[in-house]
This record gives structure tokens, C-alpha cells and sequence, in this order.
């Protein structure tokens, strides 16, 4: 019988196979037992999902195991982005949120995320918790279930919709005067997911002229992941390209917590590139604040730190990282090159319609497209190129891989290695300030490459001789 794992966000799995009903119920149940634990059952839990398959089944069957365990659920009346499922945690002080999403991966996923009541991204400490409890009751029946009638009359479950409270919170951290002053059209593309109703409806309330495509649910996303990357949105691209009228095109992915970005020539603009972008214009309004990155996000931001006499904290792969420094008031914005990100003052996990509202404010208030403004930043601290790469390894060269990162080399590409960082994976720091990233899969065999560069050429040459490391190049 398939373990249950919970990985950087959450439990996935593929539906009927690992991720079924009564897997699902006993997961609910060792989140359960985990409240009552911690003398948080009381406080209630937030239930959601995504737009994908039987997101209302898997919502509807965890809340009758809660009630079942004497703990109150409140059920999102339709599906909604994780983000407004961390605001409502928060905004409720419930004990926790369950979130049923599988976030950017294909259709034939589903997930579970369990948020605490912190409102971010469980912790490894909280998800070992519940993947121990679950695995020793995964084959057994462990829990009790309410029918769902009842459990609604003896107000163990509650139907809610989030959106109004979520609402004003984000109108007091956008300025959609400026955006509507500009004039600017802008197309939205919800990817078939949850923002739909929330980033085109705040913008359209604002006064802005929207153009939206895929705002309707679909649970197979239109035969793509819902990832808004540059490969899956080429439909997207197309559309800013080809119409002059439109100044940015936002994507967000399938519940809402990532974020993709056109500029209005049809550029995709790479979340490596935003995150240094805003963090510069925040800190050019007049905020002041460090910022968090994660490990494999680019030194961009470092730069821009530097310049405005900031600091950067880097952390692991996984946002529950920077959402400990949001929930602590340490950091202005945090982000990672996998397009999450957030503010000070905001929920402490990913929220893919703020970055994409933001976004549209600095264009707005700057006058200037994405390219220009990045011109302007890489004329004050420098040019920064970064890529990942995923390189797949036969038996021997995975074999090989680890033996060879149990002690790096002086120097790789003709460069030598200043610092070696192990905090996620094997990051080597050259003495002339790019660097490159090893990164193991730990459910396949694939090494995910990270490197950067002051420009394209140089960056190649690091990837080349990466993949010469690992034992892949030519």
C-alpha cells in the first residue's frame, strides 16, 4: 500500500490510484487527531479546493471526518485560490486550513495541503506529525464520519464565501486608482482556475479595462498543466502579442498562488527578473525592509539589496521558508524562481493575484513597460541571467552523482568555487559572483541544475559544465 508523503506543498498523488477517498479521510483524520493534540480543534479549520475533479467531493467527505472528530469545519462555497484560504485562516483565527489542490501539476492530479494557524504552508515538522499518524492508520478504519445534513444542523459545518474580506485586504495593499489612471488594458488568463472572479472582478471593480481568456472552470485546464510558465501558455503569448492595445498580459495558475507575466510586446518575463523588479520599486515608494529568497532564486535581488542598503535571507526550496519570516514581520517581500511570492502585511504563503496586481501598479505608476524597467534596474546594479535545467540520470550516473557531491571540486568551468552552500542541495559560489546549483529530485531520478550569469553566453558555459559534472554533457 502506497505511503503517505507530503512533499514541498502538500500530499499529491494521482486520483483513483494513490490519491483516493479513503486515503483522503485518513489523512483528515491524523490532521485531527494533530488539533486535538495541540488543543487547537476548537479553533475550527477552513476547508477548500481547487477547480479540478471532485475538489467539492474531497472538501464535503474531510469535513465529515472532522465533524466526526468533534471539529468544526468552514467550507469555502466554491473553488477558491489558496491565498484566500490562508487570508480566511487567519482572518478567522481557525486552527488550521485544508486545501485540496494539486496547485500547477496536470489534471490527473489532486493534493492535500494542510496550512496551520499561522495561515502558511505547513512546516516539516507539522507534516512528519501527520504523515506518521496517517501511515499508521492508512488500511484500518480510524475515523468516525457525520452525515453532512447533520453535521450542518449540529453547526459542526458551516458554507462560506471568503471573497469580500479577501477583497478589501488586497485593495489596501494595490493602488488600482493608479492602475485605472493609466488607461492601460490588461489581459488576464486565470488558466480554467480559481482567480476566476477575483483578479479580473478587483480589476474591473477598479475601473480597468480587462481582456479575459479561460475564465471558465475547466477541470482538465484545456489539455495543459495549469502552470502560467512560458511553455504552457503559448495561447497567452499569442494574444498580448498580437493586440497593441493591451500594456501587460497576468496569468495565474491553477489555485492562484503562482503567476506568470507578458509584457505587452509579448515578452514572457521570467519570476527571476520580478521579484528584484518590485522589491526595487517598493523600496524607490519609500518602504523599507530586508527581503527572503530562496536557494535557487537568482542574485538579482541580492543586488538590489545591496544598492538600497537591504539585506537578503536565503532558505530552502519551499515557501513555508519565507512564510516564517512574512508571519514574523522580518521581511519586505519574499520570493522564489518558481513564481511564488508575497508582501509584508500579507498572508505568509503564495499569492499569485497580488503579484499579479502589483505588477500592473509599478508598470501604472512608472509609465514604463517590463522591459524598459528592467533596463533602468540592470543600468543601476548590474545584469543577471539565471536558468534551471533538469537532467535525467541512468542508475550509474546516479550512483556516480552522489559519490562526486559528497566532496565538490576546487573549481568547475574554468572557475574557482569560493563557497560551497549545502542548504538545499550543493550551491557553488564562484569569485566572480555567478554561481550554479545541484538540486536532487527526491521522487525521480533527475538532478535540477540552477545557474546564473552576467549575461547568456557565460550562463551557457556554467550549464555546459554542470552537466559535464553530473556526467550528462557532451
Amino acid at each position: 500500500m502506497a505511503q503517505i508523503k507530503f512533499g514541498t506543498s502538500g500530499w499529491r498523488g494521482i486520483m483513483c490510484e494513490d490519491f483516493i477517498f479513503d486515503h483522503v479521510k485518513v489523512v483528515t483524520q491524523a490532521i485531527a487527531d494533530y488539533l486535538h493534540a495541540r488543543g487547537e480543534a476548537d479553533k475550527g479549520v477552513v476547508i477548500g479546493y481547487d477547480a479540478r475533479f471532485m475538489g467539492e467531493r474531497f472538501a464535503h467527505e474531510a469535513a465529515r471526518v472532522l465533524a466526526g472528530a468533534s471539529i468544526r469545519s468552514m467550507v469555502c462555497d466554491r473553488d477558491t485560490p489558496t491565498p484566500v484560504i490562508a487570508f480566511e485562516i487567519l482572518r478567522r483565527q481557525a486552527g488550521g486550513g485544508i486545501n485540496f489542490t494539486a496547485s500547477h501539476n496536470p489534471p490527473e492530479y489532486n493534493g492535500l495541503k494542510f496550512s496551520p494557524s499561522w495561515g502558511g504552508p505547513a512546516l516539516p515538522e507539522t507534516t512528519r506529525d501527520i504523515e506518521e499518524r496517517a501511515n499508521a492508520m492508512l488500511g484500518q478504519v480510524c475515523y468516525k464520519e457525520m452525515a453532512l445534513d447533520k453535521a450542518v444542523r449540529a453547526g459542526l459545518v458551516e458554507e462560506i464565501d471568503p471573497r469580500e474580506p479577501y477583497f478589501a485586504a488586497i485593495r489596501s495593499l494595490v493602488d488600482f486608482a493608479a492602475i485605472a489612471r493609466s488607461g492601460m488594458t490588461l489581459a488576464v488568463n486565470p488558466m480554467y482556475g480559481t482567480a476566476r472572479g477575483y483578479l479580473d472582478t478587483l480589476l474591473r471593480e477598479a475601473g480597468v479595462k480587462v481582456i479575459a481568456m479561460n475564465d471558465h472552470r475547466d477541470p482538465y485546464f484545456g489539455g495543459m498543466p495549469p502552470e502560467p510558465s512560458k511553455a504552457h501558455i503559448p495561447d497567452f503569448i499569442q494574444m498580448v502579442e498580437r493586440c497593441d492595445d493591451i500594456a501587460l498580459g497576468l496569468a495565474t495558475d491553477g489555485d492562484a498562488d503562482r503567476y506568470g507575466v507578458i509584457d505587452g510586446d509579448g515578452t514572457y518575463i521570467e519570476p527571476n527578473y520580478i521579484l528584484p523588479l518590485l522589491y526595487d520599486y517598493m523600496l524607490r515608494r519609500g518602504k523599507r525592509g530586508d527581503a527572503a529568497r530562496s536557494v535557487a532564486t537568482s542574485h538579482f535581488l541580492d543586488a538590489v539589496a545591496q544598492h538600497h542598503g537591504q539585506k537578503v535571507l536565503e532558505t530552502s526550496v519551499g515557501f513555508k521558508f519565507i512564510g516564517e519570516y512574512i508571519r514574523d514581520d522580518k521581511i519586505l517581500i519574499g520570493g522564489e524562481e518558481s513564481a511564488g511570492l508575497t508582501v509584508q502585511g500579507h498572508v505568509p504563503d503564495k499569492d499569485g493575484i497580488l503579484a499579479c496586481l502589483l505588477i500592473a501598479e509599478m508598470v501604472a505608476v512608472e509609465g514604463k513597460s517590463l522591459s524598459a524597467l528592467l533596463s533602468d534596474l540592470y543600468q543601476r546594479v548590474g545584469e543577471f541571467h539565471a536558468r534551471r535545467e533538469n537532467f535525467r540520470l541512468t542508475p550509474e550516473l546516479e550512483d556516480s552523482f552522489a559519490e562526486k557531491i559528497k566532496s565538490p571540486p576546487q573549481a568547475l568551468a574554468g572557475k574557482k568555487i569560493a563557497e560551497v552552500i549545502t542548504l538545499d542541495g550543493c550551491k557553488f559560489l564562484f569569485e566572480d559572483g555567478t554561481w550554479v546549483l545541484f538540486r536532487k529530485s527526491g521522487t525521480e531520478p533527475v538532478v535540477r541544475v540552477y545557474g546564473e550569469a552576467g549575461d547568456e553566453k557565460e550562463l551557457q558555459r556554467l550549464i555546459d559544465a554542470a552537466a559535464e559534472f553530473v556526467g550528462v554533457g557532451k
